[in-house]
């Protein structure tokens, strides 16, 4: 006899409404859907005293546990506007990703988030579209954009792209 096998959870991340974040996550809790909404401590002074809070640490985002058919049920959430796509997908995190944030937010306080710095002549891969994989050099950093030459068949081809989908290369790249 076969033991049936239990649908695959898979953590999400859930852009939500601004500044709804722990409401989301309470909202989701009482529907007994396993949130996260990673809280940083921050001390904030007023004119009479120093008091420590707590803030989302990614704004507008909460990770959801969930099943594939829980999905329509956490869209249906008050404050939840979407799931983060990827790839024309829900963009999965891994479960060792959540748990080092876990760790690493019981183990400091104040933590700053830093977007990824991109520098011109800078190697990076990139993460997503037609040339998903690819490694490029950095020529131009703007706001949002970044130039990179992508040498490819003999060719070089230069483009504009988001700078969220490029990451740095490393040594394993």
């Amino acid at each position: 006899m076969s033991i049936p096998m239990l649908p695959a959870k898979k953590w999400l991340a859930l852009y939500t409404r601004p500044r709804w974040e722990k409401k989301v996550h309470s909202l989701l809790t009482e529907k007994g859907i396993v949130s996260y909404c990673p809280l940083n401590k921050i001390r904030r002074k007023w004119s009479d005293r120093v008091k420590v809070v707590e803030e989302p640490l990614f704004k507008s985002y909460v990770f959801v546990h969930v099943t594939e058919a829980e999905r329509t049920e956490v869209r249906l959430t008050n404050g939840a506007v979407n799931f983060i796509y990827w790839n024309g997908k829900p963009a999965q995190i891994r479960d060792k990703e959540i748990a080092a944030i876990r760790r690493f937010l019981d183990e400091h306080e104040e933590v700053e988030l830093v977007p990824m710095a991109l520098e011109p002549d800078q190697r990076v891969v990139i993460r997503s579209g037609t040339f998903m994989g690819q490694n490029a050099r950095v020529l131009e950093v703007r706001k949002r954009k970044a130039k990179v030459r992508i040498e490819s068949l003999g060719y070089t081809l230069v483009a504009y792209m988001d700078r969220a989908k490029l990451r740095p290369v490393t040594t394993k790249d």
